[in-house]
């Protein structure tokens, strides 16, 4: 999976679950600053990545997300130890 890929896939996560307009979510947008996501969005989130990947994430490896970039860049993480 691409990064574009991923991003788009985010993106409808985004639209789906938390009414964001996809086009707010570019890889530098400040997920609870700018999407203005919770911490209980937070792990909505994570569950969701990890539907989409097949793939348990680290509680501790996704407190360090605060973009969408950190998230797209956890999703590859967890693309690749799958491989």
């Amino acid at each position: 999976m691409s990064e574009a890929e991923i991003l788009d896939r985010i993106r409808e996560i985004f639209h789906e679950n938390f009414d964001i307009d996809p086009a707010r979510v570019t890889p530098e947008a400040h997920l609870f600053e700018e999407l203005d996501l919770d911490s209980i969005d937070a792990v909505d989130l994570a569950i969701k990545l990890q539907e989409m990947t097949g793939r348990r994430i680290k509680p501790e490896e996704f407190k360090q997300v605060r973009t969408v970039g950190d998230v797209i860049a956890a999703v590859e993480s967890l693309l690749v130890t799958q491989a």
